[in-house]
């Protein structure tokens, strides 16, 4: 191991495009809290808090889908990842950052700013006189919001904390029965981290967060639309990182192999959000219930077609086209160029459910929007390159690193 680069040191060019991004993100930011945040106008007020929420929401996703990469892999006993699992490691400790931020927003929107712009629910007096919110009265309250919001992040956090405490252990070497008891720990906490995942991501975050700024209309499909579109994202976020750091030197034990199975991940969860799309829109259509059909009447029909059709073409013909073939998924500048669509493609498609819905007229994207990512990307960049550079980027005395060594696929 002694001439293996396992240090990770920050580049000078890293921490100036991620501060230059976070700079240029600052401003846009409180620009747009001063021309449309403080604006005495309701729908400018929305449009840029539903700004913020959408992106805090969606890269505090992604950056937690890494983790729910290493806990699935861990659950299944996979060992392939070990020589690039401080990658998605790193990523998830944004959790951490972005996770208190989105929280803020979310709470500003529902308890201070009471913006009924974005969630109807917040007014008392469209609840009472309502029937169909009335009797969503039960799930929709802001008690319910808030609290569940708090739980929800702090036990990522929380849960995601304990997985990478207990990944240090691997940088120390360990007899027959540590490495026995500490693949048993790593299984358990990862299945409580996976556990509370589907409460969240697969369940109750997506109908809380976004669908209920459409509080009459509903889909059972909804947050499993919404996972598949972070993991895809947090995969092809992964994919970079690995990327970046073999062009550094770094990774060693991580070749095309490794790249290839990233690769199929990319793939096939974009096929995964492509049935998604297509059987939420098609049962939607074919039954034609006015309750169900408002949501994408103005989608379909109004000022967002061209984005939400975007999202196809993007999201699953491109990855269809160009990741179908063995030898793609192990380019480098294939699925790089492939990752920075995805996450790009999955970033417009949070766009139009949530900007959709707050802005049903008018298509709102613009300076403020991309101002906006960039600041969530500068910090994506500057806080994993820090959280790489603290730990060994291999983890030398995990018992699964030779099988990581030798994978092929």
């Amino acid at each position: 191991m002694a001439s293996i680069k396992t240090q990770f040191e920050v580049p000078a060019k890293m921490k100036t495009w991620s501060l230059g991004l976070i700079i240029l993100g600052a401003i846009a930011v409180i620009a747009g809290l001063v021309t449309k945040g403080m604006s005495k106008d309701e729908h400018e007020q929305a449009v840029f808090w539903g700004t913020l929420m959408y992106n805090s929401i969606f890269f505090t996703l992604i950056c937690n889908a890494s983790m729910f990469f290493i806990c699935v892999t861990t659950l299944a006993w996979g060992g392939w990842q070990t020589s690039f699992r401080r990658v998605p490691e790193a990523i998830s400790t944004l959790v951490m950052i972005l996770g208190p931020i989105t929280l803020l927003i979310l709470v500003y929107v529902a308890a201070i700013g009471h913006n009924h712009h974005i969630y109807h629910w917040l007014d008392k007096n469209v609840m009472e006189t309502d029937p169909i919110l009335k009797g969503k009265v039960g799930f929709l309250n802001l008690n319910f919001y808030l609290v569940w919001s708090v739980l929800t992040i702090g036990l990522w956090m929380l849960l995601g904390a304990r997985m990478r405490k207990l990944s240090s252990e691997a940088d120390s070497e360990m007899s027959l029965e540590q490495g026995k008891s500490y693949i048993w720990r790593n299984t358990v906490n990862a299945a409580l981290f996976i556990v509370w995942f589907a409460l969240t991501v697969g369940s109750t975050v997506p109908w809380l967060w976004m669908m209920s700024i459409d509080a009459h209309w509903y889909s059972t499909m909804y947050s499993w639309y919404t996972f598949a579109s972070s993991f895809v994202s947090g995969m092809s976020l992964i994919a970079l990182f690995v990327i970046y750091l073999k062009n550094k030197g770094y990774l060693e034990y991580t070749n095309e192999e490794h790249l290839h199975d990233i690769g199929k991940f990319m793939f096939a969860f974009s096929v995964f959000w492509t049935y998604l799309w297509f059987s939420q829109y098609m049962l939607i259509w074919y039954a034609n219930i006015p309750e169900e059909t408002v949501y994408f009447k103005h989608r379909v029909q109004g000022p967002y077609k061209g984005i939400f059709f975007l999202n196809l073409i993007i999201n699953f013909i491109a990855p269809l086209l160009i990741l179908i073939k063995r030898s793609a998924k192990r380019n480098y500048t294939l699925v790089t160029f492939m990752a920075v669509l995805i996450i790009f493609g999955h970033w417009i498609d949070f766009y139009q459910m949530v900007m959709g819905s707050v802005s049903k007229e008018h298509v709102t994207l613009g300076w403020l929007d991309f101002g906006t990512a960039a600041l969530f990307i500068g910090l994506i960049i500057y806080f994993t390159g820090n959280a790489l550079a603290k730990k060994p980027l291999i983890p030398k005395y995990h018992p699964f690193l030779k099988e990581s060594i030798i994978h092929h696929t």
